[in-house]
């Protein structure tokens, strides 16, 4: 995958690195270009400097072919514009915002934007959020410990009942949406091929209800 990160801090720099070494190609911009000096010698992604939020600067490294984007500045203002840029104006699946003012948190929800707190919130919260594209985060509760997501019923589920994708304690479909109708489903309801399911998972489980949905 092509990910942007936007803001060279502890954080961002950490989730550069975490990317690049399982792999994933990355590009990290910063205004300051010393904050690249907390990336090792070995990191082999692309270091722009740059405002984040400039057109030409995110051109440049790549966001019209980029998978996901993760705006981790100091700024929550500057991560809200950087986000919605990319999710809006490049349509860039996954955009993840930093937001240190949790009081904004909803505004910003309203607005389609992913948000994540620094205090609560690791790498590797970040990391699966921006990679794991075969789940589609909704809506986050808490501390980022549940999940709700948002996916097509695979093909090995059509047929069988939401009894059978309920894990107590873990995960459980919440609603079904089918023919452009949503409704909340029973134990007993049959998944039907394209429907669309939303599924509350515990962060710690979601390996384990990937595996149930055969991703």
């Amino acid at each position: 995958m092509k990910i942007i990160v936007v803001g060279c801090g502890r954080m961002g720099s950490g989730l550069a690195q975490t990317l690049s070494r399982k792999g994933h190609s990355v590009t990290v911009i910063d205004l300051d270009p010393a904050a690249f000096e907390r990336l090792p010698s070995s990191f082999n992604g692309e270091k722009i400097t740059g405002v984040g939020f400039d057109r030409e600067v995110l051109i440049k490294a790549g966001i019209e072919r980029a998978d996901g984007l993760a705006a981790v500045t100091t700024s929550d203002e500057a991560n809200a514009v950087i986000a919605r840029i990319a999710s809006l104006i490049f349509r860039v699946p996954k955009v993840v915002a930093r937001l240190y003012d949790q009081r904004k948190a909803e505004i910003y929800k309203r607005l389609g934007i992913q948000t994540i707190d620094p205090a609560t919130w690791g790498i590797t919260r970040v990391y699966d959020l921006l990679c794991y594209s075969q789940l589609n985060t909704v809506v986050t509760f808490g501390s980022g410990d549940v999940d709700v997501v948002e996916v097509e019923v695979p093909a090995l589920l059509i047929g069988r009942t939401v009894r059978e994708l309920t894990l107590s304690g873990e995960f459980i479909v919440t609603a079904i949406t089918r023919n452009n109708k949503t409704f909340l489903p029973t134990l007993g309801t049959e998944f039907k091929k394209r429907d669309l399911l939303n599924i509350a998972v515990e962060v710690k489980s979601s390996d384990r209800l990937k595996a149930m949905l055969g991703l």
